[in-house]
């Protein structure tokens, strides 16, 4: 039997070639390379427990079937580009539009968008469209919990599911993972429905806790859709007990851009089930009673190309009068945080609202380690009194985005998400106003406040925001 003193040798050198495998073959950023040494160095033992969980990528076998996917639909979106890219974009965000086709992600006019502030209101309205279904009705969410709001979906979909409409469900295993599976067998077993767990959490298959469909997408009939921040939950409704109050946003589309949100969704289903799904081709076939144009986003751990952030980015840069950032976790990367300075720098005004109560308490930490540089550079951030979940950014009454992305490196890199870049001025407006009434209700946090947070506030966010490239 080996000595306690040749187990340890032996554990250092299992970390060695780990570590030499990071460095060397994976080409990981450089940023996250020094914080799985630092971790492999700290934790020799838990350090690889921790790499199997969230240093694993998507593996082999998962980028190939997303780039089966992709290919699948290259020759419909190629011909849809080649459609719409040859339109004279004199607006500011005509690079911005160029940018997101070079990724095939199709820009659309003819839509209609309203913004729900209240889950409340989402869900009301969500219940009447799904109950005024007549053809089908396809649900991807992150939550899905057993509480009023769930079952109140549930039951809805089991009813339209015996009324002859196709019914499609799918929920992350991770996000729903206190969530009973016997909860869904009733839909499970109903006529014409289909009920899916996005990578399921096995004991086996670690490395894919650590990469999750963050989004929320419900279509119905084709033709509406729904994306944002709220999943299924009596807390997004305040409803839930021993929970600070919620704010979140969502919106709901209908036009044109529907069949792209409805694509992301159907890759998603065929990627977990092998079905091929049918989408209606609504560009061009349909006249809305109103023009905001749009395009709808999608990113994850399948594309190296972080397409949802670098679409922020671009915002932030486009920026002449002010950006408004909500957002419930803020831990960018070092290119996220230049181009908030280079904004600041060049007298755009900068806001960014975070909850003032959080939700997970060692994120709020690593979230508050870069406020610091945000009030160093100028930027007014506001303290919202309760947890505010909304993912939004609103620049100069002409650009908005609302969607399921965090502003942080989980989002833009590990978590599949989608969101809506919105090109309308009068929404960009409607959302400048919603901001501007939350600052009504928030407290600004001052130079002053934060540098009396307190040390061990200061070392905690230190050590957090160490481990924040890979975590």
């Amino acid at each position: 039997m080996p000595s306690i003193s040749n187990l340890i040798w032996i554990v250092y050198l299992i970390n060695f070639a780990v570590l030499v495998t990071i460095v060397c073959f994976q080409k990981r950023n450089p940023i996250e390379s020094m914080a799985w040494v630092m971790c492999f160095l700290l934790l020799p033992v838990f350090g690889g427990i921790i790499f199997l969980i969230f240093g694993v990528g998507v593996n082999t076998l998962t980028k190939k079937k997303y780039k089966q996917k992709l290919e699948m639909n290259e020759k419909y979106l190629l011909e849809r580009q080649k459609a719409t890219i040859g339109r004279d974009l004199e607006r500011p965000e005509s690079d911005i539009v160029n940018y997101f086709l070079n990724y095939n992600f199709i820009y659309t006019e003819n839509n209609d968008v309203k913004i729900f502030t209240d889950a409340n209101e989402k869900y009301k309205q969500l219940m009447e469209d799904i109950e005024n279904a007549r053809e089908s009705i396809d649900i991807l969410y992150f939550i899905i919990h057993n509480d009023n709001i769930g079952n109140r979906l549930i039951k809805l979909l089991i009813k339209k599911a015996n009324e002859g409409i196709k019914v499609r469900l799918m929920y992350d295993g991770c996000g729903s993972f206190f969530t009973p599976k016997k909860f869904f067998n009733e839909l499970r077993n109903a006529p014409n429905s289909e009920v899916v767990e996005f990578f399921p959490v096995k004991v086996f298959s670690p490395s894919k806790i650590n990469h999750r469909n963050h989004r929320k997408i419900a279509i119905i009939d084709g033709k509406t859709a729904y994306l944002g921040g709220m999943n299924i939950g009596d807390e997004y409704a305040n409803k839930a007990k021993n929970r600070p109050f919620w704010r979140d946003t969502h919106i709901r589309i209908e036009g044109e851009a529907v069949e792209f949100a409805f694509r992301i969704f159907a890759m998603d289903w065929e990627f977990s089930t092998g079905e091929h799904i049918e989408v209606k081709n609504l560009l061009g076939n349909i006249k809305s009673k109103e023009i905001i144009p749009m395009q709808i986003v999608s990113s994850g751990p399948d594309s190296k190309a972080e397409e949802i952030k670098c679409g922020m980015m671009k915002m932030i840069n486009s920026a002449k009068k002010y950006v408004y950032i909500q957002t419930p976790y803020f831990i960018p990367d070092a290119t996220f945080l230049t181009c908030i300075e280079m904004a600041v720098k060049s007298g755009v005004d900068v806001r960014i609202m975070i909850p003032g109560i959080p939700d997970k308490k060692y994120v709020y930490c690593t979230t508050m380690s870069y406020i610091g540089e945000l009030l160093d550079l100028g930027v007014k951030v506001y303290l919202y009194p309760g947890f505010i979940h909304s993912k939004t950014i609103t620049v100069d009454d002409k650009l908005l985005t609302i969607g399921s992305a965090n502003t942080d490196i989980r989002s833009f890199k590990l978590l599949f998400e989608i969101n809506a870049f919105i090109y309308s001025e009068k929404t960009a407006e409607e959302h400048r106003k919603i901001f501007e009434e939350d600052v009504k209700n928030c407290t600004v946090l001052t130079e002053e406040k934060y540098e009396n947070r307190g040390i061990i506030k200061i070392i905690t966010e230190g050590i957090f925001r160490l481990f924040s490239p890979i975590m």
